[in-house]
């Protein structure tokens, strides 16, 4: 077995070098196939930035609500429908979110409510399963007697009659599900 020992004795700093390097740090570059006249250079880092959204989907897929992986289908034709499948929940979980963003910053608003350590703390860009959390507590009972049927549904709350109108619904549409 061979044995090598060095010994660092001077160091001495590569001013030009480093200063080549500055000059790169903080530059991105930016690839697109969009022509000059329907993209200009702000628009695509503005797009660019807002790259996360795109994400933001693909990390409902994987993981939660939707749960994408693991896949326990076998054929391809089942791959590809529950891909599909998924693909339109991913859609309407963002539109959910667009929908009532938009709403709260045209109304200039902010929603309270919503999150649990801090229940006075308004937002204006809520996710769509902190939305859908606020439903959690709904039930609906059904009693099934003899000459008829009788179904109570636990009443909205001010934060959930403000959301289904963000989302241009009326309360109408869960109350009606009680009707007896």
């Amino acid at each position: 077995m061979i044995s090598t020992r060095y010994q660092i004795l001077t160091v001495s700093r590569q001013e030009a070098a480093i200063a080549a390097h500055q000059k790169t740090l903080g530059w991105r570059v930016y690839v697109s196939d969009a022509p000059a006249t329907q993209l200009n250079l702000k628009q695509a880092v503005l797009t660019y930035r807002d790259e996360w959204i795109i994400e933001h989907g693909f990390h409902r897929l994987k993981g939660v609500p939707l749960s994408l992986n693991p896949l326990f289908v076998k054929n391809d034709d089942q791959v590809v429908g529950l891909t599909n499948l998924l693909s339109l929940a991913v859609r309407r979980l963002t539109l959910i979110e667009f929908v009532v963003r938009r709403n709260l910053k045209q109304n200039n608003e902010k929603l309270t409510g919503l999150i649990e350590n801090n229940p006075k703390k308004g937002i204006d860009n809520p996710t769509t399963e902190r939305l859908l959390r606020t439903f959690d507590e709904i039930t609906l009972t059904t009693v099934q007697l003899p000459d008829r049927i009788i179904q109570h549904i636990t009443p909205l709350t001010t934060l959930q009659t403000r959301i289904l109108e963000l989302l241009g619904l009326s309360a109408a549409v869960y109350t009606r599900l009680a009707e007896n």
